[in-house]
């Protein structure tokens, strides 16, 4: 199974997202800001591809446990993370609610608006994606998330939709000089058909 997490929009204390499961959109996600620097409790994990893992111990758990004790086989955790540790995929409604955390939901305001973001119907949301996400990791299959910027996704949609022997790309200012070369010898034609000379 292959997740993707695509941030549209990082502001000052929360960062936009989507998510897609196999290519197919899933959920609206909110995770605090990007930053160069990590600050503990308040940054997102930076870009890359990672593992999913069930964390089947810690606060968290416990919790799950007895809120989803029809479904909850242990937390959705993004695994070796460079300088994190413990990233779960979980709900919640607001950048208050993440010090790392992946948070998902079916509806988002736009955090540009809203200084903490916003994040709604997440228990719903959550309820939906952690069984198809758990019941992968039950049956033993590599489970990825790959965390990108929008432009990051469009390039990698572009190449990926590319023919490998790609046609060479046409300069614009090699095709400007090319229609000033065809309007000069447009010119001498006229000239020429005139009965003038133009050198």
């Amino acid at each position: 199974m292959e997740i993707k997490l695509i941030r549209f929009n990082s502001q000052v204390d929360s960062t936009n997202g989507i998510m897609l499961i196999n290519n197919d959109f899933v959920a609206y996600t909110l995770e605090d800001e990007q930053r160069e620097i990590k600050v503990y409790g308040e940054t997102a994990i930076p870009k890359g591809k990672y593992e999913m893992a069930l964390r089947t111990e810690g606060g968290f758990h416990n919790r799950y446990k007895k809120r989803f004790s029809d479904i909850h086989v242990g937390m959705l955790e993004i695994t070796n993370v460079p300088n994190f540790e413990f990233i779960l995929i979980h709900p919640g409604n607001t950048d208050e609610n993440t010090a790392g955390c992946v948070l998902i939901g079916d509806s988002q305001e736009n955090n540009s608006l809203v200084k903490d973001g916003f994040i709604g119907k997440s228990t719903q949301a959550y309820k939906r994606i952690y069984v198809r996400i758990s019941e992968a990791l039950l049956n033993k299959e590599k489970v990825t998330i790959e965390v990108k910027d929008l432009t990051d996704y469009f390039n990698t949609v572009y190449i990926e939709t590319t023919n490998k022997a790609q046609p060479d790309y046409i300069q614009p200012k090699i095709v400007f000089e090319k229609l000033q070369e065809i309007n000069g010898n447009i010119l001498k034609l006229n000239a020429k058909m005139d009965g003038n000379s133009i050198n």
